[in-house]
C-alpha cells in the first residue's frame, strides 16, 4: 500500500513554477526573471520569442573574450590593433556608440572589456572580433556556436556588436542564461560590469546601465537600444546572498527601461524568498520494510535542496514522504525507494527522488514464515 509521512516545512536546489495568481504584469514587450541559485522563474512574458536584441548581443562577445582569458590564450595586458574597418564602422563617425579608437590604434585587451561594456562601444566589439577570429563575420559564426554549447537554442549572430541584422537573433530566456553563464564562471571579469565610469582617449564616459546608480545591489550586465529593438536591458541584482537576473527588451525609453527594470527586480526581492530544506547525503525520513532482518531503512536525498517560493506561501508548505510500503527486501544501499513531494498554495509541486541510506538482508527462510504468520493471524508486516 502507499505510504506517506508529512514533515515539517522547512525548505530545498529545484525549480518551483508560479501560478498566474502571482504574476506581474510588464510593459516590456518581452521579459524574463529567474533566481540563480534556484532557476526558480518569476516573471516569463513572450521569453521564447526570437528578438533582436541590440547591444546585449556583446554579452556574447564579452562570453569569448572572458573565455579566453580564463583558459590562458590571452592576458589583459595583450594588445590589438584597430582596423579601419573598425574605426570606421564602429567609431564615431558611423554614429553608434563607440569606444573613440583611431585608426591602428594598438589597445590593451582589459581596455576593450571596459570600452565594450561601460561605453557599449561597436568599434571595440569589431576590434576583437577581428584580432581572435580573423574577421567578424567568423567571429558572429563562433558566437553561434558557443551560444548552442550553453543551451542557448534560439540566438543566433551576424555581427559582434548587436548591429540591426535578420541574422541578429537572440531570446529573453537565452539573454538570462548567457548572463548566468557569465556570472558563474567568471567571477574574476564579472567585476568590470559594475564599474560605472571609464576614461579613454580623454573622452569619459558613463555606463548605461541606470541600474548601477541606485541603491538595490545592481552589479551588471548590459543594455541595448535600436528602433527595431526598442530598450533592452539584462540586469543582475544581489542582496544578502540571492541573486536576480532579469532581462527586459521592447521598452519605449530610456526613462521606462529604467524604472520597469527597478521596479520588477524590487517586486522579485520583496515578493519571493528562497528557502533551504535538506543538504546533499541528508536523512529525510524512513521506509518501513517487509521480510528483511530489520524493522526500517533511512532515506536519503541525494542534492541540496532549496526552493523559492512566494513569502505569503511559506508558511503552508507541506513535506511529504510517499513510498508502495512495506517494501520487500533485499535493499541496496543507493537504491531508489520513495519521494519526496513539496507543495504549497499558488505553485506547481516539485518530487525529488530518495535512495536507501544503507543495504537491508531479506530475512531466512525460517523468519520469512514467521513473518508471513504474523501477518495472516495479526496484520503485523516487517
Amino acid at each position: 500500500m502507499g505510504l506517506r509521512k508529512t514533515l515539517l516545512a522547512t525548505a530545498f536546489a529545484a525549480s518551483i513554477v508560479t501560478t498566474q495568481a502571482y504574476a506581474i504584469d510588464t510593459t516590456a514587450r518581452e521579459a524574463y526573471m529567474v533566481d540563480m541559485k534556484t532557476g526558480h522563474i518569476l516573471l516569463e512574458k513572450d521569453a521564447e520569442v526570437s528578438m533582436p536584441p541590440a547591444s546585449m548581443s556583446k554579452l556574447m562577445t564579452l562570453y569569448l573574450v572572458f573565455d579566453r582569458l580564463k583558459d590562458g590564450r590571452l592576458s589583459l595586458d595583450d594588445e590589438f590593433t584597430v582596423s579601419e574597418r573598425a574605426w570606421r564602422e564602429g567609431g564615431a563617425a558611423s554614429g553608434s556608440s563607440t569606444m573613440f579608437l583611431e585608426p591602428r590604434q594598438k589597445v590593451r585587451v582589459e581596455d576593450l572589456i571596459k570600452g565594450i561594456i561601460i561605453q557599449s562601444g561597436n568599434d571595440a566589439c569589431i576590434v576583437v572580433a577581428e584580432a581572435l577570429a580573423g574577421s567578424e563575420k567568423n567571429f558572429a559564426i563562433e558566437m553561434t556556436e558557443k551560444a548552442r554549447e550553453l543551451g542557448m537554442e534560439n540566438s543566433t549572430f551576424a555581427n559582434a556588436t548587436g548591429w540591426p541584422d535578420p541574422g541578429q537573433r537572440m531570446t529573453a530566456h537565452d539573454l538570462a542564461i548567457l548572463a548566468k553563464s557569465l556570472i558563474s564562471e567568471f567571477p574574476e571579469y564579472y567585476k568590470f560590469f559594475a564599474e560605472k565610469n571609464f576614461e579613454y582617449n580623454g573622452i569619459r564616459q558613463s555606463n548605461r546601465n541606470p541600474l548601477l546608480f541606485k541603491t538595490m545591489g545592481a552589479d551588471g550586465l548590459k543594455t541595448g537600444h535600436t528602433s527595431e529593438a526598442g530598450y533592452g536591458l539584462t540586469s543582475s541584482a544581489i542582496r544578502d546572498g540571492r541573486r536576480l537576473i532579469l532581462v527586459v527588451n521592447g521598452l519605449n525609453s530610456v526613462r521606462a527601461r529604467s524604472a520597469e527594470s527597478e521596479r520588477l527586480i524590487e517586486w522579485g526581492f520583496r515578493e519571493f524568498n528562497n528557502y533551504s530544506l535538506f543538504k546533499k547525503g541528508q536523512e529525510v525520513s524512513s521506509a518501513e520494510l517487509w521480510l528483511s532482518d530489520r524493522q526500517s531503512v533511512g532515506l536519503v536525498i541525494d542534492q541540496d535542496v532549496e526552493i523559492t517560493l512566494p513569502r505569503k506561501s511559506r508558511r503552508d508548505m507541506k513535506v511529504t514522504v510517499q513510498y508502495d510500503g512495506p517494501i520487500p527486501a533485499p535493499i541496496t544501499k543507493g537504491q531508489e525507494l520513495a519521494k519526496v513531494v513539496i507543495s504549497a498554495p499558488d505553485v506547481e509541486s516539485i518530487t525529488i527522488p530518495l535512495y536507501a541510506a544503507e543495504e537491508a538482508g531479506r530475512l531466512g527462510f525460517v523468519g520469512r514464515l514467521g513473518a508471513a504468520l504474523k501477518s495472516i493471524i495479526w496484520g503485523v508486516t516487517g
